[in-house]
């Protein structure tokens, strides 16, 4: 073997690999330091952490040179104004939803949740590959702001009810705990939409303030301790059936971030979003026994009392498009979605989910 020849090889050779080897080093990426005000308290611990997740894989992808400091609700910022702290700029983002915006564009209602709306993994499925994001993305830069889908509850429940609803009549002058466009769908109805803070809810239910109200789901709402006031635990949660959260950021902050920064957003998001369904698929199950054993009373909405509700749905959202054409071609994008993706569910994935359904009734 030529001695010479393997000596200029190997030097050769790690002259080669030496800057292969080189470690990364966080202080060769731009430092940044971001807050995170939160709309949801951390009481809420399932939603609350879905912008925690964002902040520690934003932290671990980029070896701690991107840190996201996240808050609670009032901490920094009220926690239904983040919208507008993000859009003038007084913080880089916050975790929110765009059914609490409603009124100032209906169009934002379209990103969180419509009743009657799509489940969880159609509302996934029209965002990332539907063209829902590239429709929704114009609502958002009115506001100064790119929204990235970050969070979900899954399907809620219908809500707590001191009586029992058996028609259509039941809902004339129920005083009813609902938010957003829920609210206005159920007063087509006759019903009294009241918007009331969490935790003041209980409270107001057991003192006959309000006569029924819906929050979340089991898990969540087994710690407010509905179940000692309203016993009618009503389901399906026609009213936010996939309600979708997201990390709103201020346009110009996004627009300054390194591309690979805002790969790291986008990531983090699509986990956070998918991370909190799961784990409500974990947490609701057991909560749900939990709250019958309590004494919860399981009832589902009476058809008529479905149809109705449909029907008044549709009827707003076509007086909503008139008024607001934007909302209207959104709407009808995210519709015609919606009923591709029910046709296909009815052949590729009801009949079987009902058939075990029955089945495991029969065990």
């Amino acid at each position: 073997m030529n001695r010479r020849r393997l000596l200029a090889g190997g030097a050769a050779g790690a002259a080669i690999a030496g800057p292969l080897a080189t470690p990364y080093l966080a202080g060769a990426q731009p430092r940044i330091r971001w807050r995170c005000p939160n709309s949801f308290p951390k009481t809420i611990e399932t939603l609350y952490s879905a912008a925690e997740i964002v902040a520690r894989r934003v932290r671990e992808m980029s070896d701690g040179a991107f840190e996201i400091t996240v808050s609670g609700p009032g901490e920094v910022v009220p926690g239904l104004q983040i919208l507008d702290a993000v859009s003038q700029g007084s913080v880089e983002c916050g975790f929110t939803s765009g059914i609490y915006y409603f009124g100032k564009d209906p169009a934002l209602a379209l990103t969180g949740a419509l009743p009657m709306g799509m489940v969880s993994r159609t509302m996934f499925a029209w965002l990332h590959y539907g063209g829902g994001r590239e429709q929704l993305k114009p609502v958002f830069n009115d506001h100064n702001v790119h929204a990235i889908p970050a969070g979900q509850t899954g399907a809620q429940m219908g809500g707590w009810f001191r009586k029992e609803i058996r028609s259509v009549d039941d809902l004339k002058g129920l005083k009813f705990r609902i938010a957003g466009v829920g609210g206005a769908v159920m007063q087509r109805l006759g019903t009294v939409p009241q918007q009331i803070a969490p935790n003041d809810i209980y409270p107001a239910l057991e003192r006959g303030v309000i006569d029924a109200a819906e929050y979340i789901g089991p898990y969540d709402d087994e710690k407010l301790g509905f179940v000692r006031v309203a016993r009618y635990y009503y389901y399906p949660g026609f009213q936010e059936v996939a309600p979708s959260n997201d990390l709103m950021v201020n346009l110009r902050a996004w627009e300054a971030l390194p591309p690979a920064y805002q790969a790291m957003l986008e990531t983090a998001g699509a986990e956070a979003w998918n991370a909190t369904v799961a784990k409500y698929d974990v947490l609701n199950p057991p909560a749900l026994r939990r709250l019958v054993a309590q004494g919860a009373q399981l009832r589902a909405y009476p058809r008529e009392v479905l149809t109705a509700l449909y029907r008044a749905a549709q009827d707003l959202y076509v007086e909503i498009g008139e008024a607001n054409p934007r909302f209207k071609r959104i709407h009808e994008h995210w519709d015609k979605f919606r009923l591709e993706q029910t046709q296909w569910f009815r052949v590729a994935e009801d009949p079987l989910a009902n058939f075990l359904a029955a089945m495991s009734v029969q065990r």
